[in-house]
């Protein structure tokens, strides 16, 4: 018995260590994106009357609406998700920017059969913050690529046991300008992440999503 008490300890000791890395990671990850581009558009500044990127100068904050289709083994208890999510596009050089992105995800659970008994699996909720970098290999055209985390809001109610988890999401979109300094901005993107309980392969959260947003 004390053996078994001891092992618990370990265990929750060790996925507390790991949630506390992968929350201090992501901050880590915004904060030098955020620091790198805050010096390079600063020493661009200094040397260029105004700015040659894709949009007119200054970042850009983008709010918009997130949907999208789960994959892999989570497509057998959810039909689909949707959220908002708000976004800074900070110029770097000419065509690259640095994505800082924090938004919400609730992936809608379907009505699953065992036995008897129907029932429908409970929805999951994510906070994600993402960090990353944008380029406009194109005009309007651009691809993007972030990695951050994504914190599980109902974490006891769907059975993990982490509190968060890795996430990657590589991204095409189109800027479609509307006059002035607004635009809006149409991404389609695949968003993958580890594992949500320790010893289960596939509590991986991954989904294909489509984000429209109008920028300014």
């Amino acid at each position: 018995m004390i053996l078994c008490r001891y092992f618990a300890l370990c265990l929750k000791t060790t996925h507390n260590i790991i949630t506390h890395i992968i929350m201090k990671s992501t901050l880590k990850i915004s904060a030098l994106a955020l620091a790198f581009a805050a010096f390079a558009f600063s020493a661009k500044a200094q040397t260029t009357p105004a700015s040659t990127t894709t949009t007119p100068g200054g970042v850009r904050l983008s709010i918009g609406v997130d949907a999208g289709i789960p994959t892999g083994k989570l497509s057998d208890s959810y039909n689909w998700n949707i959220g908002g999510s708000v976004q800074a596009d900070i110029p770097v050089v000419n065509q690259l920017f640095v994505t800082v992105n924090a938004g919400y995800n609730n992936f809608f659970g379907k009505d699953v059969t065992v036995g008897n008994t129907t029932a429908s699996a409970t929805n999951i909720q994510l906070l994600p913050v993402k960090a990353g970098l944008k380029y406009f290999a194109v005009d309007k055209f651009y691809i993007q690529g972030e990695a951050g985390a994504a914190f599980a809001l109902n974490k006891a109610d769907v059975g993990f046991d982490k509190s968060a988890a890795f996430i990657y999401a590589p991204q095409i979109g189109y800027q479609f300008p509307l006059g002035g300094k607004s635009y809006l901005d149409a991404g389609v993107r695949y968003e993958a992440s580890t594992k949500f309980v320790s010893n289960i392969d596939d509590s991986k959260v991954n989904f294909f999503g489509l984000r429209v947003a109008y920028g300014f």
